[in-house]
Order: C-alpha cells, then structure tokens, then sequence
C-alpha cells in the first residue's frame, strides 16, 4: 500500500462506519500494546484556541530539549500536519508505516467482532504508534469534539488538563447551553490531575471547578484581570503575566489577536505544572513563545494578508476584536467562505456590524458542506451598507487572486471557515501570486 493509498482509505472511512463508544477504541490501543502509557500527556479541550494552547506547550517543551510529539486536527493542507515531533510534521513513510500496523490491528478486530474504528479513532492510534516508535517523552494531544466521549479521552493519567474558551458550538452534539459543553469538555478531568482553565465565562467556569472538585483535582484558572497589555503591533502583542513566575517579565506573542494572549497565559500556566522546577528556564519558555509559529490563526501569510481559522460565533467575535483596534483609515478587505452546520449568517452580521469592511470577496469551499458563494454574498448585501462592494467569485484560486488585487495598499483577511484557510494555503503552495 502507498502512503496516497492510506491517505484515501482513511478519508472514505466517514462513509461506512460511526462514532464507536471508548471501550472500542481501548481496544484497538490494547492491541497495540498501549503505548499512550509509555508517554507523558498534556491533555487539551475547549471549544476555541484549543490547537494554539498545544503549539505554544509544544513549543516551549521542544525548545527546552524536551523531545515532544504534537497531535492536532484537523489538517490544513496534507494530513501529517496532525502528527508533529518537535514541531515537524512527520514525513509520508513514517505516517505509512505506523498505518500499516494500525491497519492489521483493525482487520484483527474485526475478524474477532469489533467494530471499524471511526475516522478519529484511526488518526489517533496513528499518532499513538508515532510517537512510540519516536520515543518521545512529552505528548501534547487536542482532542477532537467535546472531551468526555472523545477518542483521546482514553488517556488515563495526562500530567495536566487544559480547558479552553467554551461556547455554543456543535450543539447538536455537546448540548445547547454553556453549562451543557462545559460539562463535555470538563469529561477530560481525571482523579488527581491538575487543571488550567479559561475563566472568561463564569457558567462554564463553576462547572470546570464542581467537576475538579469532585475528582480531587488542583485548578488553575486565568482571568482577564491577570494580564496588562504592554504595546500592540500589526505582527506582535506583548504583555505582563500577572503570576510569580512571570511577574517580572514581558510575554511576546507573534501574533495581533487579542485571544492569544489568553492562549499563550494558559500555556505558560499549564508549563508552570509540568514543570514546576524550571528545568525548562522562564528565558527559554518566553523566547519559544514568542517565536511559536502556528498556521491559520491570525497568520499573517504574506505582507498584509492575514489569514484566521475563526469559523464559528465566539471564534469571529474574537476575530472582530482585532479588526475594530485597527486604524479607522486603514482599507481592510475580507475573503470569506463557511461550511453548512455553522450558523454563517450572524457570523456575517457581527462582522458587518464593526462598520470596517471596505470590500469583500465571498466564494465557496470544495466538498460536501459547501454554502454557495451567492447565499453568502446576498448575506453580507443584507448587512452591509450598500457603498461597500461584495464580490462573488466561485473558485477558490480566482477568489484570493481577485481579494488580493482588491486590497491594494491595505489588509486582506481571510477568515470563516479552516477549510477556507486550508485552500488559501493550498493556493499560496501553487505559487499563485498575490
């Protein structure tokens, strides 16, 4: 089997098999000799910032010697970028090889009346035999939705749980009220195992700390009132970290949202868990925050061209909270798609209602979940004042060609949707010039 043979197998998997429950999973990582036990796990959950906390941990854990594997969903572009070691995605033969033994695990369970692994369950025991044969030491693992039936919830005793933003997404599965996801979420707590929380919402914080309660389990949360903003610039934020660890130092993040100060805090938070002894130095940790590099979140791509992973109601509230600091005379253009299960019509309408759009391009993503580039175009008609063009443009290569032009001597950002993000990507990859 060749590694695009793989690649194709596991992208059809959705198509004839459904989310199993955990003890399947088990399983399948009992077979093959449960090598998550053999590694120590920082665990991450939460609705938004989740894949950012788990590169700036990385990040620092790699830039201390630590040797470290990063498991991250989804892919922008190719799917090794969910398996990292030392931030490096791992290379077509080493993701084949550890398929190939996964995959005469599962035609061994099955023979014995288990089920098909789901889609996840197959990236994650990938990862899982990756990391083993790699040796590393440290696991940064993101789950994938929700936490307590999530696949990477298996992991018996992670050294520390992180808990993100949480807000309504994916209702239809976690539940339709903060209180609800936060319990979700709050599932990937263990017996003992201390937790670092996003404190912004206070419904989702009691919940996190009952459950921490419950389980015996040190809590750390972060709140806004612990951070002062030092300067702001177009490609950097630096601030103080109002802890001991840090209190006299000044964190830089390589980035010009304002959530990333909340990630990068819950990540130096987090470190101050693992590695309570500082072998891993406070110079060291700060100089791998400020040189993280983590794609498709308020990634500035080319000068001037931004590109943000924002695809759901906080993610782009969060996204608006940058856009309205920019100057009031800068041009600022958006190139936006969204896939079908969002609700992409009150996205559109908190980012028409910061009054700093000059032009938009709106188009629309390939596959299954695609909303036509006209509906979203009459939406940000309906939003908009009518001076300010909207642009429709079907194909994805002619869309970010026109926005690009479009810009001139302003911002393009690109946002709504990671898939969107992803083809960008995949459109810069091609050598298109913009």
């Amino acid at each position: 089997m060749t590694y695009e043979e793989a690649v194709a197998y596991i992208d059809s998997v959705p198509k004839f098999t459904t989310k199993n429950k955990p003890e399947n999973t088990i399983e399948l990582l009992n077979r093959l000799g449960r090598p998550e036990r053999k590694m120590k796990v920082i665990h991450v959950a939460g609705t938004n910032g989740k894949g950012s906390v788990c590169a700036f941990l990385s990040s620092m854990l790699a830039a201390g010697g630590k040797h470290t594997g990063l498991f991250i969903s989804p892919h922008l572009i190719k799917i090794n970028e969910r398996f990292q070691i030392n931030n490096v995605p791992v290379s077509d033969e080493v993701f084949l090889k550890a398929y190939l033994e996964v995959s005469d695990v599962i035609t061994a369970m099955q023979r014995d009346g288990f089920f098909h692994p789901t889609y996840f369950e197959i990236l994650f025991a990938v990862a899982m035999v990756i990391f083993r044969d790699a040796e590393v030491e440290y696991v940064v693992l993101e789950t994938g939705l929700g936490g307590r039936l999530d696949t990477t919830n298996v992991v018996e005793q992670p050294m520390v749980s992180v808990i993100t933003s949480i807000s309504l997404d994916h209702t239809e599965i976690l539940g339709e009220t903060i209180p609800l996801i936060a319990a979700e979420k709050a599932g990937i707590i263990k017996e003992g195992v201390p937790v670092v929380f996003d404190g912004h919402n206070p419904e989702a914080e009691q919940v996190i700390r009952d459950t921490a309660a419950r389980r015996n389990s040190d809590v750390y949360g972060f709140h806004e009132d612990m951070v002062e903003i030092v300067s702001e610039e177009e490609t950097r934020i630096r601030y103080h970290l109002n802890i001991p660890a840090y209190a006299d130092e000044t964190v830089e993040v390589p980035y010009i949202a304002r959530y990333q100060v909340t990630n990068s805090s819950l990540a130096l938070m987090a470190m101050e868990v693992i590695d309570p002894e500082h072998t891993i130095s406070i110079d060291c940790r700060l100089h791998a925050l400020a040189n993280t590099h983590w794609e498709g979140r308020m990634e500035t791509v080319l000068p001037g061209i931004i590109v943000d992973g924002a695809h759901n109601e906080d993610g782009i509230r969060e996204f608006v909270r940058t856009l309205v600091r920019l100057p009031e005379n800068r041009r600022v253009v958006m190139l936006f798609s969204a896939v079908v299960e969002k609700n992409y019509e009150q996205m559109v309408q908190t980012i028409c209602e910061t009054g700093r759009l000059s032009e938009v391009v709106v188009t629309q993503i390939a596959g299954s979940r695609i909303v036509p580039a006209e509906t979203l175009g009459s939406i940000f008609r309906k939003y908009l004042p009518a001076e300010v063009p909207v642009t429709v443009v079907h194909d994805i290569d002619d869309a970010f060609a026109c926005a690009c032009e479009k810009k001139g001597d302003g911002l393009l950002f690109c946002a709504g949707s990671l898939y969107l993000v992803g083809e960008v990507k995949a459109v810069l990859q091609k050598g298109v010039k913009a």
